[in-house]
């Protein structure tokens, strides 16, 4: 295992609360652990590599599995890890989620440091160049207005410039906070009241809000979010099957790891992974799956297929070329 790795950070995560459980555990307490901590597909990677000892972290009793660790156990930061929040901490976006309290006093804990790469070293070829304005000040103060009513369980009094420049003026609970790599953008689901009284799921781009102001209403009930995410699923998910060639399976589980998916096994190289998603994902969804490469086929569904030939046939023609 490497010492560290922020692509891995789930997986590091997810053993350190298998290694400080005191308990004797099963595989399929290890499993039932390792999907409620990390995600289904981390089996996957994680699984074998505990079965077989190339992590060599447990004493195994038969089919018992105990920790090699005590309760005492902690680990400190090393000189890569400070490097990499370093190099997190000149990151725009980093700035939304920390006042300046706590800006200021990371910075100078590791003002020492140098950090682990500069912004100025990345170019994003695949990613549209109108992201959000991350230093503007009214952009920061909205994000971190949404951010405290999201912890608080609080409604918020939204205006928001609509994609067809229509003005909305509207009281919503804020959900979730969702990033999209592609737009480089940061969009809020938000949940409205309907005329039945029942949540109605909207999705609001954070750069459209003029001005965002808590209201004194909380929510009232517990809603399962989740659940009404679910229930704006298309019927049929997106089905693909990755050939596991040039480290295919772990760049597909990269790429689309801010979907609800799950991936099995088919044989020895080759996997399912079922993607789930509606109607304001789809765009997006559909760049991204053209942008992977030839290891992932896209099996169904037939919207999808439908969707994915026009869309090719489109650059085909704005191109001109020839098939």
């Amino acid at each position: 295992m490497e010492l560290f790795s922020e692509i891995y950070s789930c997986y590091y995560q997810v053993l350190r609360h298998l290694l400080l459980c005191q308990n004797p555990l099963t595989i399929e307490d290890v499993r039932r652990e390792i999907c409620r901590e990390g995600f289904e597909e981390s089996l996957i990677s994680i699984i074998p590599k505990l079965e077989d000892g190339t992590w060599n972290l447990f004493k195994k009793d038969g089919n018992i599995y105990r920790s090699k660790l005590n309760t005492a156990f902690s680990m400190p930061l090393s000189h890569l890890e400070q490097s990499y929040l370093k190099a997190l901490l000149t990151d725009p976006r980093i700035r939304l989620f920390l006042d300046q309290r706590q800006s200021d006093s990371l910075n100078d804990l590791l003002a020492s440091v140098a950090p682990l790469w500069k912004q100025q070293q990345f170019y994003y070829y695949d990613r549209f160049t109108d992201g959000d304005p991350y230093d503007d000040k009214n952009y920061h103060s909205i994000f971190r207005t949404l951010l405290l009513a999201l912890k608080q369980k609080q409604y918020v009094d939204i205006d928001y410039n609509s994609p067809r420049g229509n003005r909305i003026h509207h009281h919503f609970f804020p959900a979730r906070l969702e990033y999209s790599v592609k737009n480089d953008k940061f969009r809020l689901l938000a949940l409205k009241q309907s005329k039945d009284n029942k949540m109605k799921l909207e999705t609001l781009n954070l750069s459209r809000m003029e001005r965002v102001n808590p209201i004194n209403k909380t929510l009232s009930s517990s809603v399962d979010l989740n659940a009404i995410i679910k229930n704006s699923y298309y019927a049929d998910p997106l089905r693909l099957r990755i050939i596991n060639k040039r480290n295919a399976l772990e760049r597909a589980m990269l790429h689309f790891a801010n979907y609800e998916k799950n991936t099995t096994k088919i044989d020895e190289n080759t996997f399912e992974c079922l993607i789930y998603y509606n109607q304001t994902m789809e765009t997006e969804l559909l760049i991204e799956v053209m942008s992977f490469g030839p290891m992932l086929k896209v099996l169904g569904n037939d919207k999808f297929l439908q969707s994915l030939r026009a869309r090719l046939q489109m650059q085909i023609e704005i191109t001109g070329f020839q098939t």
